[in-house]
């Protein structure tokens, strides 16, 4: 993943341009993530698994955390407008947590565009997500779910923390095991510069596929488990 593809150029407008339509199609697809998303069940009744931050990563990964940051609010706006049902604060809390999530990791890739800076920036950004989210759904959820907040202190432990941590696993896999693939996709449409940088090798590459699978499965085993499905 050591493949930054952002080169500066003198053609300031043109590559704008085509970063503004890439980010536009990417917040599109990460929409349309999230409505299928919807189709999961729910943990609690209210706590939905949500993949969009797979989108943002890849799109946070190829041109930096700001653009991440923007794409978290546009996805969440439109979302807000469009299907939510908890207005407001529903998009403040779904903009905390993918920003805590995706710019955390976009972030540290940034600073260190390798394998071992991909995983470790996600693996921050899980952190920073599950973190972030028990804090605000200790303040926000009381008020937007008519829960008494000695109920929702109760639930931090046993239900927001694991629905966090599989949540964010989840991502953190799926972005690893995507993000080549789209980002290759978008090469051959011209959309991203080609990169410059040596290419793993097929051990090193097998490798990080079968981590990605294992952690994966992993996390799947415990969204399975908070859904009382096994």
């Amino acid at each position: 993943m050591s493949d930054p593809t952002l080169v500066r150029t003198g053609a300031r407008p043109a590559m704008s341009t085509k970063t503004i339509t890439t980010l536009a199609m990417l917040s599109g697809i990460a929409y349309v993530v999230m409505l299928v998303s919807k189709l999961l069940p729910s943990v609690n009744g209210f706590l939905d698994f949500d993949f969009k931050d797979v989108v943002i990563c890849i799109g946070g990964f190829t041109f930096g955390p700001v653009a991440a940051a923007v794409m978290a609010i546009v996805v969440a706006f439109v979302e807000m407008i469009t299907i939510s049902t908890t207005g407001l604060i529903g998009f403040v809390m779904n903009v905390l947590a993918t920003c805590g999530f995706c710019c955390t990791a976009t972030f540290i890739y940034k600073k260190r565009h390798t394998m071992v800076g991909a995983v470790l920036g996600l693996g921050l950004g899980v952190v920073v997500l599950t973190v972030v989210m028990l804090l605000w759904n200790y303040f926000l959820t009381p008020i937007y779910q008519g829960l008494p907040r000695e109920a929702v202190a109760d639930m931090l432990v046993p239900i927001f923390l694991p629905f966090n941590l599989a949540k964010g696993g989840m991502n953190m896999a799926a972005t690893l095991l995507l993000y080549k693939p789209v980002v290759t996709a978008l090469r051959k449409a011209g959309l991203v510069a080609s990169s410059q940088s040596a290419q793993p090798s097929r051990r090193t590459s097998a490798g990080f596929l079968l981590f990605s699978l294992a952690l994966l499965a992993t996390f799947v085993m415990l969204a399975l488990v908070l859904l009382e499905i096994i």
